[in-house]
Order: structure tokens, then C-alpha cells, then sequence
């Protein structure tokens, strides 16, 4: 069957909130422009990597490698782990976006945390779509300005944890998840993969801390294999 139009009043909020999202998280681009610099990296270099890698926990990860005086290979290595995450949304978004061809090409390049949650959150797939791609896309401008703006000042910004940008990302993502625990289920497989994600930070690399966590999520759908109450209801648009 064919799905709603989406209601203005209700496009309006997801844009809103979409905006209020990129602009929390793009900020900490900053972050990323200063530290890249300051590890060596030109400022051509480090908005590249905004531009095309565009997921911040992997750029941090492969210039924080190098600022140790790592290789860059094992920057790129310990990234990619890290990156392995969006594989999984994409395998969610996939299923609930359902664009093809280009559209999906796209899409890809905007496949980060906070338009994933922006999307799963809604309850329909045109709702799910406006919040994708409005988050995904003032987060990718942002980030990208506030990277040259940190990358051009460098260490002259100092530690930008001092403007309180870290806890500004978390606290976003937070709210976005928010909605999902509202079912006991999700509440548990949340605290669940938390508590492996803690457990295994001091003993593993960066990275896998995070898959953890993800496959903690993935064991709990296959054993329990019951309807999660959150989910979008099947429509095609």
C-alpha cells in the first residue's frame, strides 16, 4: 500500500529537531579540525577526511593514531573497525528508507548515528526519510565548516571539551535514542550492551567496544525474534 503524505505540522517538528541536532553535533567538528592539525595533518588533508569519510568517531580514531606517532595504516585499520558500525544501520535504513539507485548512493554518505536514530525513531516512512536526510544533511555542513573553521584557528581554539561540544554530541544522541526504550525489551538489550561496551574499553583497541555493544543487540533480536512495538508498520511509498 502507499504511505500518508506526511503532515506539515509534523514535517515541521522533524525538521526542527533535525536542525537542533546538526547543529550540536556539527559544532564538534571543531574538535576534529584543531586535533587533526595539531597532529600533523594539513588543513587540505583534514577537510578531506570530513568530506569523504564523514563519520567522527573514525576520523578521530585515525588522527589520533598518528598524533601518537602511529602509522597511518593502523590509523586507516583502527577507523575502519570502528566504522564497521554503520554497516549495520545501513542494513536497518536499508529495509526502512527503501530508495534504490542513486538515492541509496547517496544516502550512504550521510549514514551516521544521529540520522539513523532520527530515522528509526519515526512512526512512519515518510516521517523516517525527512528525518534521515535533514538530519544527515546539516550534520555533514556543519561538521564540514566547523573543520576548516578548527583546522584554520588549530590549537589557538585549545581543548574544545572546555566549551562543553563533547557532551553537547552525547546528549543529543541520547534524546534521540530515547524514544526506543519505551519498551522493556529495548531497555534491557540497551543496558545490556552498555555494560560490555564499559567492560571491554580498558581491554581492547578502538573500535570494538562498539560492534560489543552492537552484537549484543544483534543476539538479543535473534534469540527473542518477538515485534518490537517501535518499529515502523510495513508500507511502501
Amino acid at each position: 500500500m502507499t504511505a500518508a503524505p506526511l503532515d506539515p505540522s509534523e514535517r515541521s517538528a522533524i525538521v526542527r529537531d533535525s536542525l537542533g541536532v546538526g547543529f550540536a553535533t556539527g559544532a564538534y567538528g571543531v574538535s576534529f579540525g584543531a586535533v587533526s592539525v595539531a597532529a600533523g595533518l594539513s588543513v587540505a588533508q583534514t577537510c578531506a577526511l570530513s568530506l569523504l569519510m564523514f563519520t567522527g568517531a573514525s576520523q578521530f580514531a585515525l588522527v589520533g593514531v598518528i598524533a601518537a606517532g602511529g602509522a597511518p595504516v593502523s590509523g586507516a585499520l583502527t577507523a575502519l573497525l570502528l566504522g564497521t558500525r554503520n554497516t549495520l544501520y545501513g542494513l536497518r535504513l536499508a529495509a526502512l528508507l527503501r530508495w534504490t539507485g542513486w538515492r541509496r548512493a547517496l544516502a550512504a554518505q550521510i549514514l551516521i548515528d544521529e540520522s539513523t536514530a532520527m530515522a528509526v525513531t519515526r512512526t512512519s516512512v515518510p516521517a523516517a526519510r525527512v528525518g534521515f536526510l535533514t538530519t544527515g544533511a546539516s550534520v555533514f555542513v556543519l561538521w564540514n565548516l566547523a573543520t576548516l573553521a578548527g583546522a584554520v584557528a588549530g590549537t589557538q581554539l585549545g581543548d574544545p571539551r572546555t566549551y562543553g561540544l563533547d557532551a553537547a554530541v552525547g546528549g543529543a544522541f541520547l534524546a534521540l535514542l530515547w524514544p526506543r526504550l519505551r519498551n522493556g525489551r529495548n531497555r534491557v538489550v540497551a543496558v545490556a550492551a552498555a555494560a560490555v561496551a564499559l567492560g571491554m574499553v580498558p581491554l581492547s583497541p578502538a573500535g570494538v567496544p562498539v560492534l560489543a555493544a552492537a552484537g549484543v543487540a544483534l543476539l538479543a533480536a535473534v534469540l527473542t525474534r518477538g515485534t518490537d512495538p517501535t518499529e515502523i508498520p510495513e508500507a511502501r511509498s
